[in-house]
């Protein structure tokens, strides 16, 4: 048996082999079609490091590398690209009226695959046909498929799907999206997923604290720290939505009262219209915020939306202390139908000292793909690891 210092002396090798390895990579996701010369500057490599790290990449089928288009005298080099041939991890959207089911290779761009629309929110409908698109991708990219992430609009704690009031489930068992024992499944909020994408990839990329609210049915988000997502000590944090913001006499799916989630999206919009509680109330949102210019009714109901969800914000604000705020799904739509309403109430709704240099509030950048583009980044943070590349090396060698 080895003795502990031959064992530490091992793993510090093994990492020593993959430090340089693992940033390239980091610099590949991060700028995608990077050339090979901004990664060695970046990193402080040497030409012949940088030639030996990106070669052993590309033997590993971890990266490609085609010329870089040349803008007049200097040294030729390379534009690194995941490798045809390497790994991918498989993504996958679960929303209230649809899913989606995508691949990304080392970028972390998801491609969608497969999708489909829930002929029924049952729990075993929804997951037996997202299942099947996951075992077909799977039998189609075989071992080189290393981790399956499903960002689903529900209560995610300690890595299982506890509640969602959008689909109206309970505790749900998601297990049978697992493919492979060897194959990490990893589920997340869709809005965190959402945020973390934002946070890493879109247009808050760079900084340190980062607020993510987004609108679909009912709010949620996350709060990005140093590129990862502040969830709580089960996984269940970012739960925005259900802050008591709203009317305390209006009882939220979820179980609570006054919960924010009901002041601001279609089911709101409708309430104040007289209207009875849409069945999608995403759609209904969006049908509201088109006619609201030529309706005044419309139009007063979408500001007192509007109004509620920017006083929200600025409460997050508050407590949470981000450098940007970004905007995702109906609620970048929602501020810019109702402007001066969200404007005056985001205002009024900050600390005095904070009114003279608000954090930048902004349209996210990636839109309705931002929990695909987050289950990517989720699985790819997986795999991509000492022990990840350790273990595809050792596949890589038998195959």
């Amino acid at each position: 048996m080895a003795s502990p210092r031959n064992r530490s002396r091992s793993a510090r090798a093994r990492d020593a082999r993959w430090r340089g390895a693992l940033a390239v990579l980091d610099e590949m996701r991060r700028e995608p079609g990077v050339t090979r010369a901004a990664v060695a500057r970046r990193l402080g490599l040497g030409t012949g490091s940088a030639t030996e790290i990106t070669a052993r990449l590309r033997d590993l089928a971890l990266l490609a590398e085609t010329p870089a288009a040349t803008a007049g005298r200097g040294r030729p080099t390379t534009v690194l690209a995941p490798h045809p041939d390497g790994p991918v991890v498989i993504a996958v959207d679960v929303r209230q009226e649809d899913w989606r089911c995508a691949v990304a290779a080392l970028d972390g761009e998801p491609a969608v695959a497969e999708a489909g629309a829930h002929g029924s929110r049952e729990p075993e409908h929804v997951i037996e046909a997202v299942a099947g698109a996951v075992r077909r991708l799977h039998r189609r990219y075989g071992d080189r498929v290393r981790a399956v992430s499903v960002a689903i609009a529900a209560t995610v704690q300690g890595g299982k799907v506890v509640q969602s009031s959008a689909l109206g489930w309970d505790a749900v068992d998601l297990t049978p999206l697992a493919v492979d024992p060897r194959v990490p499944l990893l589920l997340g909020n869709d809005a965190t997923f959402a945020g973390l994408a934002e946070a890493r990839r879109g247009v808050a990329a760079g900084a340190g604290t980062v607020l993510h609210v987004t609108v679909e049915v009912g709010v949620g988000g996350a709060l990005v720290v140093d590129g990862g997502p502040a969830e709580g000590a089960t996984g269940a944090g970012g739960e925005f939505g259900h802050l008591p913001f709203g009317d305390p006499a209006l009882r939220c799916p979820c179980g609570a009262q006054g919960c924010w989630d009901l002041m601001v999206d279609g089911r709101a919009i409708a309430r104040h219209l007289g209207e009875p509680p849409p069945r999608d109330p995403r759609t209904y949102a969006e049908r509201a915020l088109a006619r609201a210019s030529a309706d005044a009714s419309v139009q007063a109901a979408v500001g007192r939306a509007a109004t509620a969800l920017a006083r929200g914000l600025a409460g997050l604000v508050n407590a949470m202390d981000p450098a940007v705020v970004t905007l995702g799904g109906l609620a970048e739509p929602l501020r810019a139908a109702a402007e001066p309403e969200f404007a005056a109430a985001f205002a009024d709704g900050l600390m005095r000292f904070r009114r003279a240099d608000p954090p930048p509030v902004l349209a996210a950048a990636l839109g309705g793909d931002g929990a695909l583009h987050g289950a990517a980044v989720t699985a790819l943070d997986h795999f991509l690891t000492e022990d990840g590349l350790t273990a595809w090396a050792d596949l890589r060698s038998r195959s």
